[in-house]
C-alpha cells in the first residue's frame, strides 16, 4: 500500500512536469524553474479553490470552535513525534526531551491530546522537520520547487517529506482506509485554520506566486538558523544615501554652539539666562531693556513653530 501511495504521488509529478512548459526570460538564484513551479501553483491554487477551499469552509460551519481546537490539538501532539525525532537527530537534546515531555503529558493528562496541557505547563512547542535536519548537517536547499498537491518546498525538502512521512505515526495506522481518513481530516482541519491568512494574501499580494515564494524560503532559512540568521543573508539593497540630520539648521548649516550666541541688547546672555545667575553669583533673572518685555530667547538648535491651524506656538523665556 505505502508503494501504491509513492507510486501515485510520483505519477502526479511527473503529469505536472510535463504540463510546465511556460517559461520565464529572467529567473531567479532561487528559483531556476520557475516556469514548472507556477504552473503547478496554478494547479494548486485551482484545486484549493474549487474543492480543498469549500470543503474547509463547510467543515467550520458544522463543526463548533471547541471541536476544531481539539482536532488541532489532538494531530499538534501526533506531529510531536517526528519533531521529537529530528532534535534528537540533530543532537538537540533539551528540545528533543521537551518534545518527549509534552507528547507524555498531552497525551495522559490531555486526553490522548485533545487538549494542549503541556503548553500550560509551560513546554515550548517546537518545530522541525527532517528537511531542516539535512540542512543543519549541511545539505544545500537546491532549487524551489512547487509539487502538486503539497506546495512550496525545495529539493531537499522534497526529499524531506518522504522522511517525515516514514517517521509519522499515521502512517502506521490499519486499516488503511483508517491512515488515510485521519491524514484527510489533518488536512481539512489544517487548510480550516488557515481561511483568514489565505483570504488577506488574495486581497494584499500583487504576485501571490512570488509572495508565497519568498515567504516560504525566508521562513525555512529562519527556522535552520534557529532565528540567528547572520548579515549576509538579509538582503542588499546597495548603497543608500545616509539619513538627514534633523538637528542642523539653516538649509544644512550647523548650528553654533550656545556659549558663543549673542545675547540678545539688554538681555542677560543664553548660559545666564538658563541658569537664572547674574555675574556676581547671586540670583537673579535677566532684566527687560527700557520697561519693555524683551523677545523669547530662543537657544541655538532649537526651533519655534508658528502658530497654525489653531496650534500655540511655544514660547521659550
Amino acid at each position: 500500500m505505502k508503494t501504491t501511495r509513492l507510486r501515485v504521488a510520483g505519477i502526479t509529478l511527473a503529469v505536472a512536469a510535463l504540463a510546465g512548459c511556460a517559461t520565464v526570460q529572467n529567473p531567479t538564484k532561487e528559483d531556476p524553474l520557475e516556469g514548472f513551479n507556477r504552473t503547478v501553483f496554478s494547479f494548486n491554487d485551482t484545486v484549493d479553490k474549487y474543492a480543498l477551499k469549500p470543503v474547509a469552509k463547510g467543515y467550520v460551519f458544522v463543526t463548533p470552535q471547541p471541536v476544531r481546537d481539539g482536532v488541532t490539538n489532538f494531530f499538534s501532539n501526533i506531529g510531536d513525534v517526528y519533531i521529537a525525532a529530528n532534535n534528537l537527530l540533530q543532537l538537540k537534546i533539551a528540545d528533543g526531551v521537551s518534545d518527549i515531555m509534552r507528547i507524555v503529558i498531552n497525551t495522559i493528562f490531555g486526553v490522548g491530546g485533545l487538549f494542549d496541557v503541556a503548553t500550560l505547563a509551560k513546554l515550548p512547542k517546537h518545530d522541525n522537520d527532517l528537511g531542516l535536519t539535512l540542512g543543519h548537517y549541511g545539505v544545500p536547499p537546491g532549487p524551489y520547487l512547487v509539487l502538486p498537491l503539497f506546495g512550496p518546498s525545495t529539493v531537499r525538502d522534497g526529499v524531506g517529506i518522504v522522511g517525515n512521512y516514514f517517521i509519522n505515526p499515521l502512517t502506521y495506522v490499519k486499516p488503511d482506509s483508517v491512515s488515510w481518513a485521519l491524514y484527510g481530516v489533518n488536512l481539512v482541519n489544517t487548510r480550516a485554520n488557515l481561511l483568514n491568512a489565505t483570504d488577506v494574501l488574495e486581497g494584499a499580494a500583487l504576485d501571490k506566486y512570488s509572495f508565497v515564494r519568498n515567504a516560504y524560503l525566508q521562513r525555512r532559512r529562519y527556522l535552520l538558523t534557529g532565528g540567528n540568521a547572520s548579515s549576509s543573508s538579509l538582503p542588499d539593497y546597495g548603497n543608500e544615501a545616509p539619513l538627514p540630520k534633523y538637528d542642523d539648521v539653516d538649509g544644512g548649516a550647523a548650528a553654533p554652539a550656545p556659549a558663543t550666541t549673542p545675547a540678545a541688547p539688554g538681555s542677560a546672555s543664553a548660559p545666564e539666562a538658563a541658569s537664572g545667575a547674574t555675574s556676581n553669583g547671586t540670583a537673579g533673572a535677566a532684566q527687560p531693556a527700557s520697561g519693555t518685555e524683551a523677545p523669547p530667547t530662543v537657544p541655538a538648535g532649537q526651533i519655534v513653530p508658528p502658530a497654525i491651524f489653531g496650534y500655540p506656538s511655544l514660547k521659550l523665556r
